[in-house]
């Protein structure tokens, strides 16, 4: 079992942000179990959380950017594929502005940052999306597109092809995460000088210096040009060195471009929220391509999380025959809903109920056509729960379990005469003062037949 990560302690860097220019202070901070990425606007008033999700997408021009309820986070991509590429799960990223830091336009300062935070493990299972069949998503304007297959770890390949004979075609490859901290986290963020002169015109990039952007010089400078960019910049002299790159950068790598644009599929498909188990090959990818295709997969991991039906042993001799169950639950026939207990740790249970034509609510409910009621089915959830519950304390048989709340209920299939009926139940919160929060979910036949959440509360027989 592969448990969360976070990092231990929190730690803060400032820079630039590249399109306003200001100074911005950002601070990762230790999270909880299942908190994912979150960004908190510490300047904005209640410090309104913005979780990184793909759903939260609203434009990709230049960056990433992010908003919610009218609250902005731009260009987030560098900073979240510096904790993907750190392994880490759960963090919180304090922002006083609306933007990262750009510091040298690629991931390599917030690596070192998290790792001179630290990274612990937590008390909580990791779950991967492991890939079974090909997904892809392709842009049909600009022909870009994504690609997911199978493969054991989680690997990217990018092919870009920029049509300059500055920069041409170029691959970039990551064979596991491992590599991300020595071959692709240090690659910096780049421009072409056309797309430059837009951008100064438009005063996009107030934060940009020779330091934090590699500008590929794809046509003759004008006179008019190159003053321009020595103000923009702050330099008395620039020149184009002979490989077609403006000074004051020496590329870490022939193929940087190709290894950046590797680093932002990884920080935008952290958008998924879900650890990947699968190869990425990204042909000519971009922050739209790749935004899309991260809500397209986070919907299709939804969807199969939702339906996700757990398989167990039936023949296997049980953790709890009904002789146990009635030990410990006040319940019997015909108002006892369980038949065996399959599983149980401290945060879950599993239960069975074989559902026979002789069941007493069929006599009255659909004789003609019979199906177990609804609200029997969540009645079978909350008696499996109980067992959980009860399990708690060293007397169960002295207790009595009582509903405190349902939420969220809903039916998706008929249970009939011949079916198995499995149930499951998950913590949502520890158990405190007797009290149990749970999701539980009913399948049959291979389908989630019933959902709901339950509240129930244990107190002992007067």
């Amino acid at each position: 079992m592969v448990k969360q990560k976070t990092i231990q302690n929190e730690i803060s860097l400032t820079g630039v942000g590249l399109h306003t220019g200001a100074e911005v202070t950002m601070t990762f901070k230790p999270a909880p179990v299942n908190n994912g990425f979150t960004f908190v606007r510490v300047d904005l008033e209640g410090s309104p959380v913005i979780e990184a999700d793909a759903n939260y997408v609203v434009n990709t021009q230049r960056g990433t950017n992010l908003e919610k309820l009218g609250v902005k986070i731009q260009t987030s991509e560098h900073v979240l594929a510096a904790f993907v590429g750190c392994d880490v799960d759960n963090v919180i990223i304090e922002l006083n502005a609306s933007e990262p830091p750009i510091m040298d336009g690629s991931s390599k300062f917030f690596v070192e940052a998290i790792e001179k935070a630290g990274i612990v493990e937590q008390d909580a299972e990791r779950n991967y999306y492991v890939v079974k069949e090909v997904i892809s998503f392709t842009d049909e304007t600009t022909g870009s597109e994504i690609i997911l297959m199978p493969a054991d770890d989680y690997q990217v390949t990018t092919m870009v092809d920029f049509g300059t004979k500055v920069l041409g075609t170029q691959n970039a490859t990551m064979k596991n995460i491992g590599e991300f901290k020595t071959e692709i986290a240090d690659c910096r963020t780049f421009s072409f000088l056309h797309e430059l002169e837009t951008l100064l015109d438009n005063g996009l990039i107030k934060g940009g210096d020779l330091n934090n952007a590699i500008v590929y010089v794809d046509k003759e400078i004008s006179p008019k040009t190159m003053e321009n960019l020595k103000v923009a910049f702050g330099k008395d002299n620039i020149s184009v060195k002979p490989n077609g790159i403006l000074d004051n950068l020496t590329l870490h790598y022939p193929n940087e471009a190709a290894r950046h644009k590797l680093l932002d599929v990884v920080g935008d498909l952290a958008l998924v929220g879900t650890k990947i188990k699968g190869k990425v090959i990204a042909n000519k990818p971009g922050h739209f391509v790749n935004t899309q295709f991260a809500k397209k997969l986070s919907k299709i991991i939804k969807i199969e999380q939702r339906n996700q039906i757990p398989v167990y042993d039936l023949h296997k001799e049980p953790l709890m025959d009904v002789n146990k169950i009635m030990a410990m639950l006040p319940h019997r026939p015909p108002f006892l809903l369980v038949d065996k207990i399959l599983e149980m740790s401290d945060s879950h249970v599993v239960g069975l109920k074989n559902v026979t034509m002789n069941e007493d609510f069929f006599v009255g409910h659909f004789p003609g056509a019979p199906v177990m009621p609804g609200v029997l089915i969540v009645e079978a959830m909350a008696q499996t729960g109980g067992i959980l519950i009860l399990s708690s304390v060293p007397d169960p048989e002295n207790y009595l379990t009582y509903f405190m709340k349902i939420d969220n209920v809903k039916f998706k299939h008929k249970v009939l005469p011949g079916d198995t009926l499995v149930f499951k139940c998950d913590l949502i919160s520890p158990i405190r003062r007797g009290i149990c929060h749970m999701q539980a979910n009913a399948y049959a036949n291979g389908k989630l037949v019933a959902e709901a959440e339950l509240m129930a509360q244990i107190a002992k027989k007067q």
